[in-house]
């Protein structure tokens, strides 16, 4: 499971009725046109920057951005104009449904008020943003992580200057390189029974610390190899990290996962749930199965483990893991 399904910092989850969830994984969702065409149209990009609108993002710090509310409390990405924006490396994003441009800067955040503003990341709120500004912070955060570890070539470790409005990097030599994203498999084991009685297979990831004395369990996922096709990935990792044999893959969707560079390609699989559970302690420490009781109570966040008394819980929701069991939850209507 590595790093790809975080669990929440604060062990809380979001009210579950605070809005209709997405259709498709949320980080999916976007109206913004990347218009590629005008990425080496310098005359373009120049009159764009004057006329259009700047996400702030501070990658040191998590990729924050500044996040209001709107009059009905949903959440709304704080886009300042040029004249306002810090120095630094242009990122043009695309251009969103009214014909505004839109770039992104990696910098430091200005001050705000907490009661106007307040710095959030996308995972604190990437599914409760409207499809342009879910495509505009899921793409910043790729971005400008991708820049953030790319400002020497790993060919010949040369200093890397911006090229093509953003998306390409460029040494002394004229060697470009482009973003990369790590394509990785996350999946929801069930049994495929219908109902009450079905139940899921979580895991909690040896990294994960408790907090606030809740323990995060999530699905299993891992890392496409080289040679490997994201359906042998599912297979191969979910034996590795509990031992289970699966059938019956479906896929299910993907996102962007841009801490600091992946894919999510999201899966369901079937297994027998008399398999016996074996974990690799180096990578889960605890996996069982759930049922749908279960689950709805772990959202609702009042899930206490009988025997040891540890409240448990999943991860955020703007996560493809929660997607997922959410769609089990439901036998898998969208």
């Amino acid at each position: 499971m590595s790093d790809l399904v975080e669990p929440a910092g604060t062990g809380e989850q979001p009210d579950v009725g605070e809005q209709p969830g997405p259709v498709g994984p949320p980080l999916a969702r976007t109206s913004l046109d990347r218009a590629a065409h005008h990425r080496l149209d310098d005359d373009w990009l120049a009159q764009a920057w004057k006329t259009g609108l700047v996400l702030i993002i501070d990658i040191d710090k998590g990729g924050r951005a500044l996040v209001a509310r709107r009059p009905d409390g949903t959440p709304t990405l704080v886009l300042v104009g040029s004249d306002e924006a810090p120095e630094g490396e242009r990122l043009f994003l695309g251009v969103d449904p009214a014909g505004v441009p839109i770039f992104a800067i990696d910098a430091p955040l200005p001050a705000a008020d907490d009661a106007e503003a307040r710095a959030s990341t996308l995972r604190d709120i990437g599914d409760r943003l409207d499809p342009r500004d879910a495509g505009i912070f899921t793409t910043a955060a790729a971005l400008a992580n991708w820049h953030a570890s790319h400002r020497f070539s790993p060919r010949n470790g040369q200093p890397t200057t911006v090229i093509e409005a953003g998306w390409s990097r460029v040494d002394a030599d004229g060697r470009a390189m482009w973003p990369r994203t790590d394509p990785a498999m996350i999946v929801l084991v069930h049994d495929g029974v219908p109902g009450p009685e079905g139940r899921c297979l979580l895991g909690h990831n040896a990294a994960w610390p408790e907090v606030g004395g809740v323990r995060r369990f999530s699905c299993l996922a891992g890392y496409v190899e080289p040679g490997e096709s994201a359906e042998a990935a599912v297979v191969r990792e979910v034996r590795e990290e509990v031992g289970v044999r699966v059938r019956s893959l479906r896929y299910e969707g993907s996102q962007s996962w841009p801490y600091p560079g992946s894919l999510m390609l999201g899966y369901t699989a079937v297994a027998d749930r008399e398999q016996p559970i074996s974990v690799d302690p180096a990578e889960i420490d605890e996996a069982r199965w759930f049922t749908r009781g279960d689950i709805t109570r772990m959202i609702a966040g009042d899930y206490v483990e009988p025997e040891s008394g540890v409240r448990m819980n999943l991860p955020m929701r703007s996560s493809i893991a929660f997607y997922l069991v959410e769609g089990w939850l439901g036998d898998f209507p969208r």
